[in-house]
């Protein structure tokens, strides 16, 4: 076809996740974003302001926001604006991150997974193999 795009597709890859993660607060009156211990954003590779999704692992939902940094260390993991209706403080969860990156995928490029203790504290980060 004339004038067609042949660039490569660059579909969304797993960037980054953390695993298990327990929602330490939600604040309804607050702007919508979800905000992770600087630590676990570090651990699973996910940037300030990058657009996540946050998955419910007690009731299922999913949802698509972005991520803000809170202090290192303490495990805070708070779901702001209308998310706080869907994910409730105390639910267990995931929030992952994409990358938008050309097929196929450059040799080297692992997504990092961030598993947790109850505590939100990091207990491993392996990287997900690519096959």
């Amino acid at each position: 076809m004339k004038g067609e795009d042949t660039r490569p597709m660059a579909p969304p890859w797993l960037r980054g996740k953390t695993r298990q993660a327990r929602v330490t607060a939600a604040a309804l009156d607050y702007e919508g974003r979800i905000t992770l211990d600087l630590a676990l954003l570090e651990a699973a590779g996910i940037g300030e302001f990058k657009r996540v999704q946050g998955v419910d692992l007690e009731h299922g939902r999913r949802l698509a926001t972005y991520a803000l940094p809170a202090p290192h260390g303490p495990g805070r993991i708070q779901v702001n604006g209308a998310a706080a209706h869907l994910i409730l403080k105390g639910d267990r969860g995931i929030t992952i991150s994409y990358a938008w990156v050309p097929e196929p995928l450059p040799s080297g490029c692992h997504p990092r997974v961030a598993l947790v203790d109850d505590r939100n504290q990091i207990r491993e980060v392996h990287h997900a193999p690519v096959h």
